[in-house]
Order: C-alpha cells, then structure tokens, then sequence
C-alpha cells in the first residue's frame, strides 16, 4: 500500500483532491484535522459530508467528543489503527490529508510515550497549567535545560513539558530521557505533498467558505456546543467556534462583521501552516492540483512502495 500526505493551507483544496485521488487509486483517507475529528463539529470543521464519507472510507473524524483534549498522541493511535485496517482490506493507497500538519511533523519525528491518565486527572492538570501566570518561567525554573530547546512562543511543547511534570513529579528532560520517541515506521520516505494555491485565490476561496458555513447553520452548531460543554473546552477555542461564541454573547443579528472576523483570522492561520510547510517539510514537493495528479499518477504507476 502506497501511502501519501496532502497537506496545506485552510481552504487550499485539500480534501476534495484527497476524495478525487482516493476515489481514482482504490485509496482511502485519513483526516489529519484537529476539529474533524470532534463528534458534533461537523460545520465549523468543514467535515466530509456523509456522502463523501460513504463514498470514500474517511479515518480520524468523529473520534472524541468536543471536551475531550487533542494532541499528537491522539492522531498517532488512530492513524496506527487506520492503516491497519486499510492493509487488511487490501488497499492500493493511502492519503493522510488536513491542514493540522504540526502532527504530522509530531509522528514523523517521532514520540514520547505519555502518561496514562484519566480523562478528570488530564483536565485537573491542564486547568492547573492554564493558570500559570508564564509558563515558559517556570519551565525555566523547574527544568533549565529542556526549556532552553524551546522557544517562548513555543505554547504547545511547554504545556506539553508542564503537564508531564505536573503528571510524573519528574523534570521533562529526564522524563524524555526515560521515555525515548517512537516513530511510526510507516511514515518513513512518506512523500509529503503541499498543495499550492496563489495568496489571492486562497482569499476569495476563505471569505466564499466561511460564508457558507454561515449559511449552513454555524451559529446553531456554536450554540448547542456552547450550551452541551465546558467553555473551556478545547475544541472551543478553534478559529471559527470562538468568534461565534463572542458574537453570539453579544446578541448582535448583524453576521457580516463575523463573517469578516473569521475569514480574518483563518487567512492568518492560512499564512501560518504555509509557513510551517514550508520550513519543517524540507523535502516537500510544493505542488498546484495538477501538479499533484501527475505525481500520483507516477508513483501509481511507479512497481517502489512508500
């Protein structure tokens, strides 16, 4: 089975090439998305329909509930499962598609095994790093030498290392040290493909998205969200969910002003992962839609697995 990423910027394209490909190469998909793969997200998300879905077996959606934690742990034991199960049923390839490429960069290099804690004691201790004033001090307190491989901007790796801590009384770099990285071996020589879309027709595809999940009913979705789990959910927080959270406190009617609001900061978020891609992926092939059928094809046709 030959086993392939797409990734790229939100509103690049990603998942209905991904449908294309899989459909045309007896393939199926795993979504590397961190809100697809929340039951009830399925607007703000831009979810696969059930159709899509029914079409084309989908790995990686619909896997937690909204107040469950996410993290790179999550997507490495599903896509372990996933494969397995695209082996057995014989498959010709394999497409790990989404925008949430932090994770893919995460499972490439390779992980540390986590402590194994219940779901109240995992939130017990991520409330309690939530309120430390700077994170980044007291990592540099408690554990110098692993904070200093860190960036203080670095927001995900230092919660990470301060939830260990917090979990196994024991400094991160010790813990690591004890806890060496798995690689999922499956990815190894994966082709990366990052799909390019110009800046300017990612806009426009952004503002026109954003538009029709208001229309389909984000704010509905939002508030039965609201109303269902805990604010500080998360899942909550994601672009998309939390400027509908704020308009939604303020009673306005008027959904221009969001509708520019999260087009905004999706386009943000857009740059981010180009330049993510663009820096971590350092034998990614930077590639249009076109580009990427004619690849596949060759690599289809090609007798070297991946």
């Amino acid at each position: 089975m030959q086993i392939f990423a797409l990734i790229g910027a939100s509103g690049s394209g990603k998942s209905a090439l991904g449908l294309e490909l899989a459909s045309r190469y007896d393939g199926e998909i795993f979504s590397l998305d961190s809100l697809s793969i929340y039951r009830h997200i399925d607007i703000a998300s831009a979810k696969p329909s059930q159709e899509e879905r029914a079409r084309i077996t989908h790995y990686g959606i619909d896997e937690l509930e909204p107040n469950e934690p996410c993290n790179a742990m999550t997507f490495w034991r599903s896509l372990e499962s996933a494969l397995t199960q695209a082996r057995a049923k014989g498959k010709k390839t394999f497409f790990i598609v989404g925008g949430s490429s932090f994770y893919l960069k995460s499972m490439i290099d390779g992980l540390s095994p986590m402590p194994q804690l219940s779901q109240e004691a995992l939130q017990a201790i991520q409330n309690r790093v939530h309120n430390i004033q700077n994170p980044y001090e007291f990592l540099c307190h408690i554990d110098t030498p692993y904070a200093n491989t860190l960036k203080s901007t670095d927001t995900y790796r230092i919660h990470k290392a301060l939830e260990i801590y917090f979990a196994t009384h024991t400094a991160p770099s010790v813990y690591f040290a004890t806890h060496p990285k798995q690689r999922l071996e499956s990815l190894h020589n994966m082709p990366i493909l990052v799909l390019d879309v110009p800046r300017e027709v990612l806009r426009e595809r952004i503002v026109a998205r954003t538009d029709t999940m208001l229309a389909r009913g984000l704010l509905d979705e939002v508030r039965f969200l609201r109303d269902t789990y805990p604010p500080n959910s998360q899942s909550l927080k994601a672009i998309g969910i939390k400027e509908s959270l704020e308009f939604l406190a303020t009673g306005s009617k008027d959904t221009t002003t969001l509708c520019e609001l999260i087009s905004i900061h999706t386009a943000q978020l857009a740059k981010r992962q180009s330049t993510f891609n663009r820096t971590q992926f350092r034998n990614a092939l930077v590639l249009d839609s076109h580009q990427i059928r004619t690849y596949i094809a060759s690599q289809i046709n090609s007798p070297n697995e991946h």
